[in-house]
């Protein structure tokens, strides 16, 4: 894939408002000042965000309301287990690598990887006496043939064709992953126009997947990835099939110590380069003049600020620190009729023992997939007999997450947002032993009296815990009427000075496009100081070159 940078400047003409922000701020490259920007939330977008800020020579503090970095991309620790509190896979490391070696650094050197062979296991689930079945996913070619063979032969002769169709798929849309939405004009620039009979959006992925797999297993082991957005492959846009390539063209990798030493090695890193950063200082609201932003307020102090960016989650940060008479678009009412992601039942649980037939990532499919996601999207209530789940056994690749002899076992269930029909004090403990029941579809047997430490999330607590609107884990839905300029913007449309990164603006949610989500913001944080990044590649005058051909 080739990675393109080129600066907003490009394509974006600066707002009137934004005129008045750098005349009221003065210009920040040369001699001038340092600017000073303020970052709410540690997360992977706000620690990349600072990293590159202030490799631009921006004076960065970074405030964080938890005791640990990384938000949801961060570690639980007990008695000695240890546990990635979100994400556990980590895809595509390229735009990270690009970010670490712009500071100076290389991200293998500061955090070693695996990259996983097989990349997961997929266990197929019964209905009826039908369906059922298992596929090893694997990246080499030529297995992952055999593997498809042995459930649908004919399926196996159109997988090169998959790749090939995605390969290019991926490399003409990178582009627009990593550039700006800021109006309906962006999406009818000539370049978009030309993807459409590519990315075909009318297509739900399910429906695009047919013209490769016939096998509604396959199709499954090819779409699944969808839910990484909280979404459903039969209502996800089509563009998303490129999510599965990723993994077999560029790899699912287990860092040593799991994804949060990914957040853990950035904030070393930032820190070292002079970026402050505040835990346990939850921001109580941001403060403006006007629209123009000019700083935040915590329990202990108010930091003035010459741009504020916001990584938290969206619909919970401008409804908890912004007034609503301030909000001229994204309002409360507003927010409120958005379409939300679907959130996760959790157990973290420590092992006596391990399981070493169960591999590093498993998928269990519900028998009745498309009746599980009616559950979770449509009528918003728990299913009862076979909803679908995800157990990452890290310990049979990584001993360091586990006391010696024992191991870790991170159990998610996706499961519907908060909603009136779901009664989490009521309902919490009979759903977690379904949970452990479900667990022995796929060979985790007599887990109950092994569990040493238990830890669990809903989504009430991801609400109350982690600050998720409606306890949403992959933050407002990925549908066409929520994507690219119809997100929030990265420079955020309602205010002066303040910008957006991480899940809830454009490109969306996975760690991929959060670290791309950082490096637009950013150059559109600098464009409008007028500091020049320092960290674009040796090769953006051809990479500029290449994105004005594609116009």
């Amino acid at each position: 894939m080739t990675v393109l940078s080129f600066s907003a400047r490009d394509h974006v003409a600066p707002r009137k408002a934004f005129a008045r922000f750098k005349e009221n701020t003065g210009t920040m490259s040369g001699k001038h000042r340092a600017g000073k920007v303020v970052i709410v939330g540690a997360g992977p977008g706000g620690l990349a965000s600072a990293m590159l800020l202030a490799k631009a020579g921006l004076d960065v503090t970074i405030v964080e309301k938890r005791s640990t970095v990384g938000g949801r991309t961060s570690t639980l620790e007990q008695e000695g287990f240890r546990f990635d509190v979100g994400p556990t896979f980590f895809l595509y490391p390229q735009v990270l690598r690009e970010i670490f070696a712009a500071t100076g650094h290389s991200l293998e050197k500061e955090v070693p990887m695996h990259r996983l062979d097989p990349q997961y296991r997929l266990v197929f689930g019964q209905k009826d006496g039908s369906f059922g079945g298992q596929l090893d996913a694997t990246p080499n070619v030529e297995r992952m043939k055999q593997a498809i063979a042995a459930i649908s032969p004919e399926d196996a002769t159109r997988l090169e064709n998959y790749f090939r169709d995605n390969r290019e798929k991926l490399e003409r849309f990178a582009p627009i992953l990593q550039t700006p939405f800021e109006s309906w004009r962006d999406l009818v620039r000539p370049e978009m126009l030309k993807l459409l009979p590519l990315v075909r959006p009318w297509r739900s992925l399910d429906s695009d997947l047919r013209k490769y797999f016939h096998d509604e297993r396959i199709r499954l082991g090819f779409s699944f990835q969808s839910k990484y957005l909280g979404m459903s492959p039969f209502s996800c846009p089509s563009l998303f099939s490129i999510l599965s390539f990723l993994e077999y063209e560029h790899g699912v990798f287990h860092p040593v110590g799991g994804c949060g030493a990914v957040t853990q090695a950035m904030a070393r890193i930032a820190e070292g380069m002079g970026v402050t950063i505040l835990r346990n200082t939850p921001v109580r609201e941001l403060l403006f003049e006007g629209r123009k932003v000019t700083g935040i307020r915590t329990d202990e102090e108010v930091i003035h600020a010459d741009a504020v960016v916001v990584n938290a989650d969206f619909a919970q940060a401008m409804q908890r620190l912004v007034p609503d008479r301030l909000r001229r678009r994204w309002t409360d009412q507003r927010i409120a009729k958005k379409q939300f992601s679907c959130s996760t039942f959790m157990l973290y649980l420590g092992i006596e023992g391990r399981y070493d037939s169960v591999p590093h990532h498993t998928i269990y499919l519900s028998g009745d997939y498309e009746q599980n996601l009616r559950d979770i999207e449509r009528d918003h209530r728990l299913t009862a007999a076979d909803p679908s789940f995800y157990v990452q056994n890290a310990c049979v690749t990584d001993t360091t997450l586990a006391p010696e002899g024992m191991s870790t076992l991170y159990v998610l269930v996706p499961v519907t947002h908060e909603t009136s029909r779901v009664d989490w004090a009521a309902q919490e403990t009979a759903f977690r032993t379904l949970a452990l029941r479900q667990l022995e579809k796929i060979g985790i047997r007599d887990v109950e009296q092994r569990i040493r430490v238990e830890r669990r999330l809903t989504p009430e607590s991801w609400n109350s815990e982690f600050h998720l609107h409606l306890g949403a884990t992959f933050s407002m839905a990925h549908s066409l009427r929520q994507m690219l300029h119809l997100r929030p913007h990265n420079r955020f449309e309602d205010l002066d000075g303040v910008y957006l990164v991480g899940g809830g603006t454009h490109p969306g949610s996975g760690l991929p496009v959060i670290f791309e989500s950082a490096r637009i913001t950013s150059r559109l944080l600098l464009e409008d100081m007028e500091v020049e990044p320092g960290w674009l590649p040796a090769s953006h005058v051809e990479n500029k070159a290449a994105y004005q051909a594609i116009r």
